[in-house]
């Protein structure tokens, strides 16, 4: 917000033991007819200042030394004020006389953290999932335990963050939180959107992420097997509960659905496609993209197996899907029943409808990036992972063309 009036001036100022040849130099701020002085804790000679320019008089070099000073205390206020004028901020001279002498309003770390986390719960389903919102929460704690283990100290200043607090922070994660490198990185980076703000409001004049660097270890997607689904889809098993889970784990394997997405399914987004059969048409909640999926005989039939169950019935959903830890701590029973010797989690799942399914079976690339729901290529290349079984039929073909 622009002042009406602005000005800086500085003059000398007596002490009280009224001492004659030398006085302390003090500068007065003006904004808007309010006025604040404030001492530069120097001395200078009475008979070497020159009154009417506000500065030190004379050629020697201690006068040259002072009047840069003093040049570079005018440009530190003038710069602060055109960050007031940007940030639509009020300019008082208290509050630019707070910035020199380092008074100013002090912003911390956790409360910036905490103020970041409530408008994004705010915004809960409007843009924001409720994983996401967990885990700016986890950070909240993070910060809080690494402040108090480094520092001592229970918030921190956010001037005070620089490259070794983001190092630290890093070393820490790994060290005592037991994190993995692309673990870490995801931290790290969660703290980075919430600190730059701190940046681009002015608050911190450099950002302490600028030299920090880690590259993400590579993951290897896992999928089943075209025997492992076959051995998980002829199992019936004699509790309910699993058959539920398998139903629900191996519909994700035919569609690519995420356990989010999955669990939103209503009976509104399944339609007629352009071939005159049952699609799912859904927005995904990770990216909010777009996904597309024509059924394929498998997926329908479950689907339709479900059409009269109570749940589905009560809450207009395609499939009674239970809590995600539920639902992986069966299929970790599953897989013991069926002899599948692998950590079997929901999302692998959405890998073999990547792999095993659709790309080990000559679907393009573009068009299984278009199902999953990808903004981009790559991402689905993560997932592309060849079997063997599409590495021996390609070979097998190149051998034919070659004899």
């Amino acid at each position: 917000m622009l002042e009406k009036s602005f000005g800086m001036f500085y003059f000398l100022k007596r002490p009280k033991t009224k001492e004659k040849a030398y006085c302390y130099i003090y500068l007065r701020i003006t904004a808007d007819g309010e006025s604040r002085e404030l001492s530069l804790k120097r001395k200078w000679p009475i008979d070497r200042w020159d009154r009417s320019l506000g500065r030190a008089a004379g050629p020697d070099d201690d006068a040259k030394s002072l009047n840069i000073y003093l040049d570079l205390i005018s440009a530190k206020i003038c710069q602060a004020r055109l960050s007031f004028i940007a940030n639509e901020k009020q300019i008082t001279a208290h509050a630019l006389k707070n910035l020199v002498t380092g008074q100013g309003e002090k912003k911390m770390l956790l409360e910036l953290i905490s103020a970041y986390n409530a408008r994004m719960e705010a915004l809960l389903n409007k843009g924001y999932a409720l994983a996401t919102i967990k885990r700016y929460r986890t950070i909240y704690n993070h910060s809080k335990a690494f402040i108090l283990w480094k520092y001592k100290a229970s918030d921190l200043n956010v001037n005070s963050l620089n490259y070794e607090f983001v190092s630290e922070y890093a070393f820490w994660l790994k060290a005592f939180k037991n994190c993995n490198t692309n673990s870490v990185i995801k931290y790290i980076t969660t703290l980075k959107k919430i600190v730059m703000e701190a940046v681009r409001k002015g608050w911190l004049k450099n950002n302490p992420f600028a030299d920090f660097k880690m590259t993400k270890d590579e993951v290897v997607r896992t999928a089943l097997t075209k025997e492992e689904l076959a051995m998980i889809s002829h199992k019936d098993f004699a509790i309910d509960r699993l058959n539920i889970v398998k139903d629900i784990f191996l519909f994700c394997c035919y569609t690519g659905l995420a356990y989010v997405d999955v669990s939103n399914l209503k009976r509104v987004n399944i339609v007629n496609g352009i071939d005159n059969s049952p699609w799912i048409m859904i927005q995904r909640q990770k990216t909010g993209t777009p996904s597309r999926i024509p059924l394929l005989r498998v997926p329908l039939g479950i689907m339709n197996k479900y059409k009269s169950h109570p749940k589905c019935k009560a809450k207009d959903c395609v499939l009674p899907v239970l809590t995600n830890q539920k639902m992986n701590a069966y299929l970790k029973e599953i897989a013991d029943l069926c002899g599948i010797n692998r950590d079997l989690t929901f999302h692998i799942a959405r890998h073999t409808f990547a792999t095993t399914i659709t790309l080990n079976n000559g679907v393009p690339i573009e068009t299984v990036s278009r199902m999953l729901g990808h903004k981009s290529l790559s991402q689905t290349q993560l997932y592309a992972k060849i079997l063997d079984g599409k590495i021996s039929v390609d070979m097998k073909a190149l051998k034919s063309k070659l004899k």
